[in-house]
């Protein structure tokens, strides 16, 4: 994943596994702090952290018509800001990425998943709180 740097704005690339890590600017040396924010997700792209990623991830399927879900927008990313560096939080699209909703039989949104090691934790349908979430994601941890 290509992540900038907030000191000089050059672009690092950063392996997956380390995305809660804290690192380094390539240029400037700068601490590159970890994620803290909800990824925007493509089947690549979730492959690649779910399966590689040494903390728990919460996935949130969602859709841009669905009215829950941009009520759970501001509590995911609440939630990612709260548990950066013990989790990475993922945005999938559902209209965009319908495989990876059926995939994980995703039939109502906003959908929740918790992922460790690639497996499934825990699933749950419907609006959360961001309490909920931490929660979800420090049990995982």
């Amino acid at each position: 994943m290509i992540r900038t740097c907030p000191s000089c704005g050059k672009k690092n690339r950063v392996p997956s596994e380390h995305l809660a890590d804290v690192g380094r600017c390539g240029a400037c040396q700068a601490a590159l702090p970890p994620v803290d924010e909800p990824i925007d997700a493509d089947l690549a792209l979730f492959e690649d952290i779910t399966g590689r990623s040494k903390v728990p991830v919460l996935v949130d399927f969602w859709a841009a018509w669905c009215g829950p879900c941009r009520m759970a927008a501001p509590e995911v990313h609440r939630t990612a800001s709260a548990m950066a560096g013990k989790a990475v939080v993922l945005k999938v699209d559902t209209d965009k990425h319908p495989e990876l909703a059926q995939r994980y039989g995703v039939t109502g949104i906003p959908n929740f998943l918790v992922m460790k090691g690639g497996q499934v934790v825990r699933q749950q349908p419907g609006y959360v709180g961001h309490t909920q979430m931490e929660s979800w994601l420090q049990e995982a941890g």
